[in-house]
Formats: structure tokens, C-alpha cells, sequence
């Protein structure tokens, strides 16, 4: 997720953030439906709502970060942005122990963000949109999971919001001349602007959302929401060993402090683990709620 992020970063003097995050939402959509073909139901009904109310909570969510870091220091829009999925924890919780992990959790996140009240108002408030799309990803992700063909629901639901968000590519970045206009198009007739969206779209969004289903459908929503936590963590080990960015006392104590919210969170309070679906099941039924773990 974090090489994806740095590739972004990289395409920021040539495209608005807002046009690289459909760049990215059109790459997964495209290696989505190479690899899974998902059939007729897939694409109607209940299930394609479903899956297009996720795929847009998710594309929305890409467009407020990248619209974010493009205003605010990186750890401050962390910072932000985690505000949405602790809050799921802290709705999810129902014991004393579940919310001091939550606490846990949001400190050790505000630690290694080394959160700066400075920025533009602007940027703020993207940041909090992206923090409240997060929350609608973790939510309705879990629907999609528990539906049982969350793949396939990946790929139609990506490809719904790659359609709809498709006049971002218009968006012109700081300093084009004409926001709306040619100045933008450019880029996108380039190969290597191309090639890295394709690699953006596997490594950003593919990979990871791809194993959010596969972890959403054994865990509730709750425990998932602080699991999430662990992201500045992996961010700051992957800036140790790519970047040469040793973390500071603070940072590492956040660190900590994640990791301890983890091991903390206890185990009530998670939906069960539906069993698997019988061979005679078709995609679109979703498996009974209420089947042990």
C-alpha cells in the first residue's frame, strides 16, 4: 500500500490528486475483472447496489486522502483520517476493555502521526471526508464480505465507481491553466503515466482490499477497525527500511501503543464466522448470519 502511495506522490506534478485517484480506482477495476469475470449476477439487482454503494465509499475515500496529502503534511491527514475507523471501534465496543483499546488505539495513532494543527482549511476538511468514507468502507465492506462473493463484488463495485468518477480525469491540478480543460489530458496519452496507474491500482487498492475481504468475513467489524491502526505502524517500518526514516521517541511509543490496543481487544462483540458456502449455493446468497464460528 505504501509503494502504491509513493507512486502517487509521484504523479502529483502532472495530474490532481483527484484524477490519480480514479487513475488507480480504473487500474484495480481493469486487473479486478480480468481475474474474476464476474458472471450475470453480479450485475444486477440488490448485490450491484451493494457493491457500487462500497466501490464508491472506497473511491470517495482515495479522492479525500490524495486531495489531503496534497494540502496538509502527510501525518497530520493520518491523523485525521483515522478518526473513521476508530470511531467504528468505539461504536462496535461494548465492554470496558474494547474501549480502552480504542483509546489505545487513537493515541498511538495521533503519536506516530505527529499530528500539526497547521494547514489549510481546506485540507482539513478533506481529511475528514476521507475519515468518514473509511468508517462507510469498513461498514459496508463487511456486508459485502458476509455476502459471500465479496471478490466478484470488488470488481463490479470498483467498476461502478470507476465509471462514475470518470469526469475527475478532467480535474485540473494547481497552476493548469484551464481547470477543466486539455492542460490535463496530456498525461494520460503517456505510457509511463499509464503503467504506473496500472501499478498503482495493484498495489494500492487490489492487493490490500482484496485482503480486507479475506479478513472481514473472520473478524467483526470492530476488532477489524483497530487491526487498521496498524497502518502507521507499517508505514513508519516501511519508511525504516526503504526511506532510511528512523522513528523518534514519540513515534515509537505510538508504535506501542497500537500494538497494544490489538492485543488488548477482546474477542465479544465480533460477528460470527459464517461457515462456508455449499457447493449448491449460487454467489448472490448470502450465508445465515447467524452460523457458528
Amino acid at each position: 500500500m505504501y509503494v502504491g502511495a509513493a507512486l502517487a506522490v509521484g504523479l502529483f506534478d502532472r495530474l490532481a490528486p483527484s484524477a490519480v485517484a480514479e487513475l488507480r480506482l480504473l487500474g484495480a477495476a481493469m486487473i479486478l475483472l480480468a481475474w474474476r469475470r464476474p458472471g450475470r449476477d453480479a450485475w444486477r439487482g440488490i448485490r450491484l447496489v451493494r457493491a457500487g454503494m462500497f466501490g464508491l465509499a472506497t473511491a470517495l475515500m482515495n479522492v479525500a486522502y490524495y486531495e489531503a496529502i496534497a494540502r496538509l503534511p502527510l501525518g497530520t491527514a493520518v491523523a485525521i483520517e483515522f478518526t473513521g475507523p476508530v470511531l467504528v471501534a468505539a461504536l462496535a465496543s461494548r465492554r470496558l476493555r474494547d474501549g480502552g483499546a480504542v483509546l489505545l488505539a487513537a493515541a498511538g495513532v495521533v503519536l506516530i502521526a505527529d499530528v500539526q494543527w497547521s494547514g489549510s482549511p481546506s485540507g482539513v476538511l478533506w481529511a475528514l471526508a476521507a475519515a468518514a468514507m473509511w468508517a462507510a468502507y469498513i461498514l459496508l465492506g463487511k456486508r459485502v464480505a458476509r455476502a459471500g462473493s465479496g471478490m466478484d463484488d470488488l470488481a463490479t463495485g470498483f467498476t461502478v465507481a470507476a465509471v462514475a468518477l470518470l469526469p475527475l480525469l478532467l480535474v485540473g491540478g494547481e497552476g493548469a491553466a484551464n481547470p477543466f480543460g486539455v492542460t490535463n489530458l496530456a498525461p494520460l496519452a503517456d505510457p509511463g503515466v499509464i503503467a504506473l496507474s496500472v501499478g498503482l491500482g495493484v498495489l494500492s487498492s487490489v492487493v490490500p482490499y482484496v485482503l480486507d475481504q479475506v479478513v472481514l468475513r473472520r473478524v467483526g467489524q470492530a476488532r477489524f477497525a483497530v487491526l487498521l491502526a496498524l497502518l502507521p505502524a507499517t508505514a513508519t517500518l516501511v519508511g525504516i527500511v526503504m526511506l532510511a526514516q528512523l522513528p523518534g521517541g514519540l513515534e515509537t511509543l505510538g508504535i506501542l501503543l497500537v500494538i497494544a490496543a490489538v492485543a488488548v481487544r477482546s474477542r465479544d462483540g465480533d460477528e460470527p464466522v459464517p461457515d462456508p458456502a455449499p457447493a449448491a449455493r449460487t454467489d448472490a446468497q448470502e450465508p445465515d448470519p447467524r452460523a457458528p464460528g
